[in-house]
């Protein structure tokens, strides 16, 4: 069974994955919160920009799951994968004391008509579930 994931992202990065030059999406975190150990291929990604609509939509083509992580073991992240994620070097310093990472290659990524939702959370990730999917699922799928 396959889950959709709403996933809220600042415009630089949502630009970089419409241009097709972000093909990996990662989330460093201190906890294990989604999508660490929630993720799998074929999983639908709904995209939305921060503050703004959700604008596009991707499936995951592979995940990578990390745990454990040091400052040292986000530096090799960062010299592997960095070329795939875009990601600016004072991210990676501002994520250094995480403990957690999930890479997700996005395939099949396209523009939608934007869609203002209603959220007001801080959550940039919530796994979707039947009512509580900001009417979203009916209108994607």
């Amino acid at each position: 069974m396959t889950n959709s994931h709403l996933v809220i992202l600042k415009k630089f990065y949502l630009d970089k994955i419409l241009d097709g030059s972000k093909k990996v999406e990662l989330r460093l975190t201190k906890t294990a919160v989604p999508p660490f150990g929630c993720i799998s291929v074929g999983d639908t990604l709904i995209l939305k920009e921060s503050s703004g609509p959700v604008c596009a939509v991707s499936q995951v083509a592979a995940v990578k799951e990390f745990s454990n992580l040091t400052p040292a073991k986000i530096a090799q992240l960062k010299a592997q994968y960095n070329h795939l994620i875009c990601g600016a070097d004072a991210y990676w310093q501002f994520k250094s004391d995480s403990k957690f990472a999930v890479l997700l290659w996005l395939k099949n990524v396209r523009s939608i008509k934007p869609i203002r939702i209603y959220k007001k959370d801080w959550r940039a990730w919530v796994v979707l579930k039947k009512p509580n999917d900001f009417g979203l699922l009916d209108k994607i799928n």
